[in-house]
């Protein structure tokens, strides 16, 4: 019996080497798009883009090796699309939190998923709180995500009379943008692999010809780490401050991780009896990642959807995760290339992948306004207030307060009241 057979249960599961590593490539293809979109995130945020590049790469790798080691599940891992933009924009920009403390907040939020994943309290808290806002949170963030797309590619710009306005479309930036935005989109359409990659891509190599970027070679030694490894401050992070960007890292890294593992394993036939049997296992995988990630120097990691790729290709145990790791740590090479990268190069997978996020709202039941209406708040005041923690809170707090005036108390669970009291307090006693 071969090691790879020993380690993933190939037969069992009924693929092989061959199938899995094709599925790894076609997994990677799809997600490879985080090494030049999360540098530029967290650039924003101050933070030294190159120690981030190699900070992304390590911890992409490290938490799907693990995945597909332990757990022995076809899913890629990577710093999260909207938990980055939340960690640069709204904590670093919006509340002025310092980037290390802002890693530190990731490193307590990590470390409260081990907990919960270690104590079997995931489920009782994902089933605790309502659906309708679990599908707000989603759609929020993506609603979030296309404000800092739009922005980025300067399609959106500050107004002082109206908030927002249109941008000057004359720029080659937002002109660029907008292509590649329309190519991402139709290659999805027309199921070609690597789309979101190959638009960032082509969207480079035009900005080279018609928006003045110079090229500055492809391969070299990777850059250092030094900059961004260790330099979290959890001391500042345990201030009384910033418990509410603690919590809000912790939520949607949750709802986040058991939505996306629930669904690549329900497209790959491994549910049993509607359950993964090794869940607890795949979500200390997760949690395991996103400490690490803090560590390095990098937003909070996560199980990426982009892995439903890999499944569809015939990806169907931890080979194919192992394959990805491999190929993130092979990137670690090509900082050259990803440091030539534009904002508005960045701006068109941005703007897809909130689209994608937005079809969500089809699953909120819009007839009961005790649902709907916390959770069309949720989603409303994320972009609004420019903050996902006060679209959270609101929405919490609201559900909340519709449920007890409306008679409708018993239909709220436990942990609802906990989260919703733990925001009031906060905005009574501690201020916005």
């Amino acid at each position: 019996m071969s090691i790879a057979e020993k380690l993933f249960r190939l037969k069992e599961n009924g693929t092989d080497v061959r199938t899995e590593v094709i599925a790894g490539l076609t997994t990677f293809l799809t997600m490879a798009y985080i090494i030049f979109v999360n540098p530029t995130i967290l650039a924003d945020a101050g933070m030294p883009k190159d120690a981030v590049f190699v900070a992304t790469c390590l911890a992409a790798a490290l938490g799907t090796a693990i995945m597909g080691l332990y757990a022995n599940y076809p899913i890629g891992m990577a710093p999260g699309m909207g938990l980055n933009a939340y960690f640069a924009y709204a904590v670093v920009g919006g509340m002025g939190v310092p980037w290390p403390v802002a890693l530190g907040a990731v490193f307590i939020s990590g470390c409260l998923f081990v907990l919960v994943s270690v104590a079997g309290l995931r489920e009782m808290i994902v089933n605790g709180i309502p659906r309708s806002l679990r599908t707000a949170i989603t759609v929020g963030l993506g609603l979030f995500l296309a404000l800092i797309a739009l922005k980025s590619a300067g399609i959106v710009t500050a107004n002082p009379a109206t908030m927002v306005a249109v941008g000057d479309l004359h720029q080659p930036g937002a002109i660029l943008a907008i292509i590649g935005f329309l190519l991402i989109v139709t290659l999805d359409r027309l199921q070609v692999r690597g789309a979101i990659l190959i638009g960032i891509v082509v969207v480079t190599v035009l900005s080279f010809f018609f928006a003045g970027n110079t090229f500055r070679g492809i391969v070299s030694a990777p850059p250092s780490l030094a900059p961004t490894f260790g330099a979290l401050d959890v001391t500042g992070a345990l201030a009384t401050g910033i418990l509410n960007i603690v919590l809000v890292f912790f939520l949607v890294e949750l709802f986040d991780a058991t939505g996306t593992l629930m669904g690549v394993a329900n497209r790959a036939g491994l549910l049993v009896a509607g359950k993964m049997e090794r869940l607890n296992k795949a979500l200390l995988a997760d949690s395991v990642a996103i400490v690490a990630g803090s560590a390095l120097g990098t937003s909070s990691t996560t199980a990426y959807v982009e892995s439903a790729a890999g499944v569809q290709a015939g990806g169907r145990t931890g080979l194919t995760a192992l394959v990805v790791a491999l190929l993130f740590l092979a990137c670690l090479f090509i900082a050259p290339l990803a440091g030539v990268v534009p904002g508005y190069a960045t701006a068109p997978a941005l703007l897809f992948v909130a689209c994608l996020m937005l079809r969500d709202l089809a699953d909120i039941e819009w007839g009961e306004t005790t649902e709907s209406v916390p959770a069309a708040i949720t989603a409303l005041l994320i972009p609004f207030t420019y903050s996902i923690a006060h679209g959270i809170a609101f929405g919490f707090i609201t559900y909340g307060a519709l449920k007890l005036l409306t008679g409708r108390a018993r239909e709220a669970k436990p942990i609802v009241w906990i989260i919703g009291a733990v925001f009031l307090f906060k905005y009574v006693y501690l201020g916005a």
